[in-house]
């Protein structure tokens, strides 16, 4: 096929480091997919804030322009030679999701097939298209914290978007979640099994109030300063204390911390992607969305998740 019968598609690029305001919107011809690799025609793009993060510094020996977006749901629209995808065999009109790509704030792209699943029929694209990102994420910190059905945890952030995949996923395994939230958001954390407690100060007392026994571990999804001490004052291993996003802390404390960019990380959350869309497929985890964006207002979106409470994930719609 030559360059000029190739489909165009549109994308967002960061062009050189910076915030969601200094990326560009582009057009394209859009690369046919060789050996191992597909095609994805994007129904929605999901919206995480690694996606600006990533790119913010320029650190990591990234090298611009660099295309946005980890995490989309759509149609396959090209398949390439001899090629199945993560899940199996797969043809042209397959719904799938994929998961660590690169570039997936498109109208349309071509990705590594092996990271490429049949997308759940239970989940809208646009819930598909925020499965994974924070499904294996929340599950990787049941995983390295050892919490065990019968045990109580404390979760900071309960009602977020990693909070409330930990939620439904400790729920499954019996796992008892006390989890911080603002009182306007403690009907969510009922809603996906977590007994709620308001963050702020005398958080640890209520803690233990609601408790009434040990905490064996502590899941901190938001990073402040109270995570981190309160964890650290109820729960005696440290080991069994992880967070995903105070990483001084973590280094200074000794807790653990997990991120996508970390080898055992990235290797934990392919392996754990199957499962995930099994219960998805099931029915026994969803992913609540606050709200869509058209592709083209991809800045707005990451303006909206700045303020820390969309009350749901985001997605992007061509």
């Amino acid at each position: 096929m030559s360059s000029e019968e190739r489909p165009l598609a549109q994308h967002w690029v960061a062009t050189a480091p910076g915030g969601p305001d200094s990326w560009e919107f582009v057009e394209e011809r859009l690369a046919a997919p060789g050996h191992g690799e597909v095609t994805i025609r994007v129904h929605a793009s999901g919206v995480n804030p690694a996606d600006a993060k990533h790119v913010a510094s320029g650190g990591s020996g990234l090298e611009f322009p660099v295309p946005i977006g980890y995490e989309v749901s759509g149609v396959l629209s090209a398949v390439g030679p001899d090629t199945r995808i993560g899940s199996g065999a797969a043809v042209i009109g397959d719904e799938v999701i994929a998961f660590r790509v690169r570039g997936g704030y498109a109208t349309a792209v071509t990705v590594p097939a092996e990271k490429v699943f049949a997308k759940p029929s239970t989940l809208t694209h646009p819930e598909a298209a925020n499965l994974l990102l924070v499904g294996t994420t929340a599950a990787e910190m049941l995983a390295v914290t050892g919490a065990a059905p019968g045990e109580t945890v404390l979760l900071h952030g309960a009602s977020g978007a990693v909070g409330v995949s930990v939620l439904q996923q400790a729920r499954l395994r019996g796992i008892r979640v006390i989890g911080t939230a603002s009182t306007d958001r403690f009907d969510e954390v009922r809603r996906f099994g977590g007994e709620p407690v308001r963050y702020g100060p005398g958080l640890a007392d209520r803690v233990r109030e609601v408790s009434a026994g040990p905490v064996a571990a502590a899941l901190d999804a938001v990073g402040t300063d109270e995570a981190v001490d309160v964890s650290l004052e109820l729960v005696p291993d440290r080991r069994r204390i992880v967070t995903i996003a105070a990483l001084g802390r973590a280094e200074a404390e000794g807790i653990q911390a997990i991120a996508g960019s970390m080898p055992a990380s990235a290797r934990f959350r392919d392996e754990v992607r199957s499962e995930l869309i099994a219960l998805a497929q099931n029915g026994d985890l969803v992913v609540p969305v606050a709200r869509t964006f058209p592709l083209d207002e991809a800045r707005q979106a990451h303006r909206v998740l700045a303020t820390g409470h969309p009350g749901g994930k985001l997605a992007l719609i061509p």
